[in-house]
C-alpha cells in the first residue's frame, strides 16, 4: 500500500508515529521558507509541513507541487503548535512533518477550482466530472447515497425481502412516458425497450410466490427533464404478497427511518401524517404539499357570491371557484410589488390576482364591490390579522389550485418560513382511480392501469358504463367518483414515492382495460404475459417504488438530483463527459437493419 491511513483519519492518537499518506495537493502555502501543503483524499484533508532544516531536498521538491498534483508523503505526526489549530476540520489538531515526498503525477491547469462554491457552469463541470467529483460537497453526497443504499438493503433483509433482478431489455408498453428503444440485431425490425419500471415483472414475482421482493433498480423514461428528473434514474422497488395498504406504509416508514438515522443521524417520528387526496388539494392546492409551513388555501366561493365583483361572479357562473391565501404580514407591499406578484401568478396560468390589505380596515381596489360583512367573513375565513395581505385567484378548480399552490411556495420563501433540517413527511391516500385528460378529452388511469379500486368501490367499478361510452354530464357520478387503493409519500414538497394495492384477478384487470378503452387485442399484445399469470393463482399483493435520487437529494440538502448522481445527464439528456448520445457508423446500422431518415 502507498498509504497507511486516509488523510482524514489521522488523529491525535497517531502523534509520534511515522505514516505514509497519499492524495491530491489541495492547497499550497509558503510561510517564510516553510511550505504547508494540505493533502486531500476521499476521506478528508491533513496538513503536511515541509521544513528546509529537516530535509532541504524534499523542501525543494515541494516547491514544484501545484494544485491537484498526486503526491505521496511519509512523515512524523505531531501536535500543531499553539495558535495554529484548525477546528473546522477533523485533523485540525495535528500535522505531518514530511521526511519523504514523491510526486506520483502532475495535473495541468484546472478548468475550475476544486471547491464547494464554484461559479463554473454546469456543462463545464459535467465535461470534467472527474474533477467535479473531487469537490467535497459532491463527494459528501455520494457517501450519503452509499449509506442510504446500505441501510435500505440491511432493513429490507431484516424484514424478509429477497433482492431479485428483473430484465433491462424488455417489451415496449408505451402507456406512460416514451420508451427508450433498443434495436434487436438477431430479430430485425424488432425492438427491446429499457424499463420505465419493473411493474409487470414484480407482479409476476408475486404470482411466482416470492412473497417479498425488492430491487434497487435503474429505470428509463424519455421525457422532458428538470432539476429532479433524469432520463435514467434509480428506484427502490418493493412488492409484497398478502398485504394491505397499511402494511406497505409501515414497512416503508421503517425503511426511511433507518435511512435518515444511518445517513445524517436524524431520528424520525412515526407514523407519518396522512392526508386524503381531496384534503391535500383543498388545503394546499396540490398532492405533494410542503408541510414545513402552514399558509393554507381557503375556498371563499360561498362568501364572494354575495359581492358585485364581476370577475368573481363570472368565474362562479362558469363552474369555477375563488380561492384565497393569507400572505401573513405583507400588507406593506407596494403597488409595484403587488403587480410583480400578479405577473408571477399569471405566468403560472392564472388570469390575474386580486388582493385585499388588512390595514386599518380593508384596503383594496375591489373592496367597494363587497358589503362590509363579506369583507369581514373573508378575513375570518383566512384567519387574517392587522398587517396581513389576502390574495385571491378566480378560475377553474384545477387552475386556481395549481396557481395558488405555486404562489404558496413562493410566499414561504419571501416570508422565510422554510427551515433547514426540518423533514415533513406525509402519505397522500384515496386518490381518484381516473383523472380527466383535457387535451385528449378523456379519462385515464391516475396512477397506472394495474391499480386496484377501493374495496367499497368494486361493485360500482364492475358495473359502471365504460368511460368512452358515457355522456360527459354522467361521468362525474360514475367513473370520477371511483377511488384507488393508491398512496404517495411526500417529503418537503416532493413526491418521493408512490404505490398501490394491485389488481390480482384477471376479470378485474380486464374490466380496467375495458373502462380505459383498451381492446382485448391491445391488452394481450402489451400485457398478455401478466394477464395469463393472473389466471394461475395470483395472490393479493401491493407495493411501492421510491425515487432514490430524489430522496438522497433531500437528505443531502442538494438543489438537484444531478448533484447526487455520479455521472448525470444535462437537461437536454446529454452527457458532456462522454458526448453521449452520439452518431453510429453505417456498419452498425446495417447490422441492426436500420436506415436513417432524419426529418429536419
Amino acid at each position: 500500500m502507498l498509504r497507511d491511513k486516509y488523510c482524514g483519519e489521522v488523529n491525535e492518537q497517531d502523534i509520534g508515529a511515522t505514516l505514509n499518506i497519499a492524495g491530491w495537493a489541495n492547497k499550497w502555502r509558503d510561510h517564510g521558507g516553510v511550505i504547508f501543503i494540505d493533502i486531500r483524499d476521499r476521506n478528508g484533508i491533513v496538513q503536511v509541513v515541509f521544513n528546509p532544516e529537516i530535509n532541504a531536498d524534499i523542501h525543494a521538491l515541494a516547491h514544484r507541487v501545484r494544485s491537484e498534483y498526486v503526491i505521496q508523503v511519509a512523515g512524523e505526526v505531531r501536535k500543531r503548535p499553539e495558535g495554529t489549530v484548525n477546528p473546522s476540520i477533523p485533523t485540525g489538531q495535528i500535522e505531518i512533518v514530511a521526511r519523504e515526498l514523491k510526486i506520483l503525477n502532475e495535473c495541468k491547469p484546472l478548468p475550475f477550482m476544486i471547491e464547494d462554491e464554484t461559479d463554473a457552469s454546469e456543462s463545464l463541470r459535467y465535461k470534467h466530472r472527474y474533477l467535479d467529483l473531487r469537490r467535497p460537497v459532491i463527494r459528501k453526497n455520494l457517501v450519503i447515497r452509499h449509506k442510504a443504499v446500505k441501510g435500505i438493503r440491511a432493513y429490507l433483509d431484516s424484514q424478509g425481502f429477497l433482492e431479485i433482478e428483473t430484465p433491462m431489455l424488455t417489451k415496449s408498453t408505451p402507456e406512460g412516458a416514451r420508451d427508450y428503444l433498443v434495436p434487436s440485431r438477431t430479430n430485425p425490425g424488432h425492438f427491446f425497450a429499457l424499463p420505465q419500471s419493473p411493474q409487470l415483472f414484480k407482479q409476476i414475482l408475486m404470482v411466482s410466490g416470492m412473497d417479498r421482493y425488492y430491487q434497487i433498480v435503474r429505470c428509463f423514461r424519455d421525457e422532458d427533464l428538470r432539476a429532479d428528473r433524469q432520463p435514467e434514474f434509480t428506484q427502490v422497488d418493493m412488492e409484497m404478497s398478502f398485504v394491505n395498504r397499511e402494511d406497505v406504509m409501515t414497512i416503508t416508514e421503517g425503511m426511511i427511518k433507518k435511512v435518515f438515522k444511518d445517513t445524517i443521524n436524524v431520528e424520525l417520528s412515526m407514523p407519518f401524517q396522512r392526508l386524503t387526496y381531496h384534503e391535500a388539494m383543498e388545503r394546499f392546492g396540490c398532492d405533494k404539499p410542503d408541510l414545513r409551513f402552514s399558509l393554507e388555501l381557503r375556498n371563499v366561493s360561498g362568501i364572494v357570491k354575495d359581492s358585485s365583483f364581476k370577475v368573481f361572479l363570472d368565474t362562479l357562473s362558469k363552474g369555477g371557484i375563488v380561492k384565497g391565501i393569507n400572505a401573513k404580514g405583507l400588507a406593506g407591499y407596494s403597488r409595484k410589488e403587488l403587480d410583480d406578484l400578479t405577473k408571477e401568478v399569471q405566468s403560472f396560468g392564472a388570469k390575474g390576482l386580486a388582493w385585499i390589505k388588512i390595514k386599518n380596515g380593508f384596503e383594496s381596489p375591489i373592496a367597494k364591490f363587497f358589503p362590509e360583512q363579506a369583507l369581514e367573513a373573508l378575513a375570518e375565513r383566512l384567519e387574517a390579522k392587522e398587517g396581513d395581505l389576502l390574495l385571491f385567484v378566480a378560475d377553474s378548480e384545477k387552475v386556481a389550485n395549481d396557481c395558488l399552490s405555486r404562489l404558496r411556495n413562493e410566499l414561504a420563501k419571501r416570508l422565510d418560513l422554510v427551515r433547514d433540517g426540518v423533514y415533513a413527511f406525509a402519505w397522500i391516500t384515496d386518490f381518484p382511480l381516473f383523472e380527466w385528460n383535457d387535451e385528449e378529452k378523456r379519462y385515464e388511469a391516475m396512477h397506472h392501469p394495474f391499480t386496484s379500486p377501493m374495496e367499497e368501490d368494486m361493485e360500482k367499478f364492475m358495473t359502471v358504463g365504460a368511460i368512452h361510452e358515457l355522456p360527459l354530464q354522467n361521468q362525474d357520478a360514475g367513473i370520477a367518483s371511483l377511488h384507488a387503493q393508491a398512496y404517495d409519500i411526500v417529503l418537503n414538497g416532493y413526491e418521493i414515492g408512490g404505490g398501490s394495492i394491485r389488481i390480482y384477478k384477471k376479470e378485474v384487470q380486464d374490466r380496467m382495460f375495458q373502462l380505459l378503452n383498451i381492446s382485448p387485442e391491445d391488452a394481450d399484445a402489451k400485457f398478455g404475459f401478466l394477464l395469463e399469470a393472473l389466471e394461475f393463482g395470483a395472490p393479493p399483493h401491493g407495493g411501492i417504488a421510491l425515487g432514490l435520487d430524489r430522496l438522497v437529494m433531500i437528505i443531502a440538502g442538494a438543489q438537484s438530483i444531478r448533484d447526487v448522481i455520479a455521472f448525470p445527464k444535462t437537461q437536454k439528456a446529454i452527457c458532456p463527459l462522454s458526448n453521449a448520445p452520439s452518431e453510429v457508423g453505417p456498419k452498425q446500422l446495417k447490422e441492426l437493419s436500420i436506415r436513417l431518415d432524419i426529418v429536419e
